[in-house]
């Protein structure tokens, strides 16, 4: 029976792989097509070929390679399969990014970079711009990254989009082309992109035949259906449901990102998990206190009437497999999902951290520059348990606050536009650190004090403004530094050191609380681009300390050996 398992596993993939033809991937060329930047220096190369601009040499080992591997002895035969499937369905989401963020085939244009470190380095950032330095161009002859990345047609302007008139318009799971007569259109992902996503989807089902646990694979049959339909709603529900197992799987068209024009979007990717159950069930208490939470946040009752779901859950997970956008420069070590408002309303979100992932992160990058940037005193503040509460938090923390305008607007998402990735994660940092607080004070934490966290956090807001302007959580953390600075919540001595002001910071995160739910709730799209460019910029201070890191060697983030080969699988 075993044997007659696999080989129809072998069939269903190989009969796929056969009838897949090649995605549309006529992308038009970009708006500043004829502004290909031309190396005054580059490493030495064939005329055609691709090569590296002169100055980024030193960005090719900003990543340090981790191994993503996690103990599977307690899993049986029948999941250790479905974990091979999960990955096969994952590598589909990865290229279907990829057609999402750049126009070029991947295996020619990966093939067409003579140099090794180089062409590791594009195939890390998805294409030839650095994502963790505000998408600049690293190749010759390559233009500048289109906001829109894939998702519009690269000659339209915004005044034509807002001006048009067509169905989906600001879907998340259509782009946007040109008909016959050169008219904006949308069309479905599930149209666009239907071998690919056929595929995945029987690859899915496939999976579902050998899960042990009835809700997970009535999960992956919902989801392999919203692949082909784009329709998602159920499967985030079935999702939701979804408790006792031990492997989970995020996977589908998901966060928006990569639509730097509008954030409407969203784009291809993967997480395969393993669940820590030890660590969950330390976890399981917290999520019961967000609507009281949700009662005591520092702005006015309307901005905070809606009732978060008080029945979502907290888990922690050893990640075996990324793709796709999360794949793609800066990796995720938490995660907080569905996106759908509705879902969140009526059940809440699921918090998953990713712990091996984080852990290696602190290690290799947290540590390093405590011992850089923070002064001697409170060095021993910045602790691993630090960090996880406030990556855990912030998770939980998206689910607090407002999803829909207060003025008929709509949801927050689309009211303000590309800046509504931005100021969400900024949310969800400032109300993370304030849910600490309370829940410090009511004794439901009890590992750590404020000063840990506060000081945790400082390092994390460094670590993070090394992603670069091109990132929403880089954005955001540009904004909190500033905002930081100028209510006195941190001090920079002459040594370059800081430090972090308790009482201040306390104050700083209710006021900035304050202005971010009250932009949100108003749907204020030029008050929050007023506050991102008045404050998300990089000083001249701030730039020669973020220096300081990358002369000391510090990485600037993680990526990955992964894959069957690695789990044995």
């Amino acid at each position: 029976m075993k044997a007659l398992k696999l080989t129809k596993i072998a069939a269903v993939v190989l009969l796929a792989s056969a009838t897949l033809t090649a995605c549309n991937n006529s992308t038009e060329k970009n708006i500043d097509a004829a502004k290909t930047t031309e190396p005054s220096s580059v490493k030495s190369t064939s005329a055609n070929q691709p090569a590296l601009l002169s100055g980024f040499e030193s960005r090719l080992n900003i990543y340090k390679e981790v191994t993503l591997n996690a103990d599977l002895s307690h899993l049986s035969a029948n999941q250790k399969q479905m974990l091979s499937l999960l990955i096969d369905a994952s590598k589909i989401m990865d290229d279907l990014f990829w057609l999402q963020a750049y126009s070029q085939d991947k295996k020619t244009f990966l093939a067409s970079i003579s140099d090794e470190e180089t062409r590791r380095f594009a195939e890390v950032n998805y294409g030839p711009w650095d994502r963790l330095d505000g998408d600049k161009v690293f190749l010759s002859q390559t233009a500048i990254k289109a906001h829109g990345a894939e998702f519009y047609p690269s000659d339209m302007t915004k005044a034509e989009f807002e001006q048009s008139d067509f169905s989906d318009k600001k879907g998340l799971y259509s782009i946007v082309r040109r008909d016959n007569e050169g008219k904006l259109i949308s069309v479905a992902y599930s149209e666009i992109y239907h071998d690919k996503m056929t595929r995945a989807a029987a690859i899915l089902d496939e999976a579902a035949k050998f899960a042990d646990d009835k809700e997970f694979a009535n999960y992956l049959t919902m989801r392999a259906q919203a692949l082909r339909t784009d329709e998602y709603q159920a499967s985030d529900f079935a999702w939701m449901d979804m408790k006792n197992n031990p492997i989970d799987v995020v996977i589908g068209p998901i966060e928006s990102y990569e639509d730097q024009l509008y954030g409407y979007r969203a784009a291809f990717e993967s997480y395969v998990l393993i669940k820590d159950l030890a660590w969950s069930e330390k976890l399981a208490k917290y999520a019961q206190f967000l609507p009281e939470l949700q009662k005591g946040l520092p702005v006015a009752k309307k901005y905070k009437a809606e009732v978060p779901g008080s029945d979502a859950d907290l888990n922690a997970y050893d990640v075996i497999y990324y793709a796709g956008h999360s794949n793609a420069g800066s990796k995720t070590i938490a995660i907080n999902l569905p996106n759908d408002e509705e879902v969140q309303l009526k059940k809440g979100t699921r918090r998953l951290q990713l712990k091996n992932a984080m852990r290696a992160k602190f290690d290799a990058i947290m540590l390093p520059i405590a011992d850089t940037l923070i002064v001697p005193e409170q060095r021993e503040n910045v602790t691993f348990t630090g960090f996880f509460a406030n990556t855990m938090f912030h998770e939980v923390a998206h689910g607090l606050g407002i999803k829909n305008t207060l003025n008929g607007q709509g949801p927050v998402r689309q009211a303000l536009k590309e800046h509504a990735s931005a100021l969400e994660e900024g949310k969800a940092d400032i109300l993370g650190l304030y849910m600490i607080r309370q829940l410090l004070n009511k004794g439901a934490i009890t590992d750590g004090t404020l000063e840990d966290y506060y000081t945790t956090f400082m390092a994390g807001i460094f670590r993070s403004i090394r992603f670069g302007a091109s990132s929403a959580h880089g954005k955001a953390n540009m904004v909190r530094f500033n905002y930081f600075q100028e209510k006195g919540a941190f001090s920079r001595n002459e040594q370059g050191l800081y430090s972090i002001n308790v009482e201040k910071m306390t104050a700083a995160i209710d006021s900035l609380s304050e202005l971010i739910l009250t932009l949100q709730g108003n749907g204020d799209y030029q008050g929050v681009d007023k506050l991102v460019k008045d404050s998300g910029v990089i000083g001249e201070t701030l730039a020669a300390d973020l220096a300081r890191l990358e002369a000391a060697g510090i990485p600037v983030d993680i990526v990955f050996k992964q894959g069957k080969q690695v789990l044995g699988l």
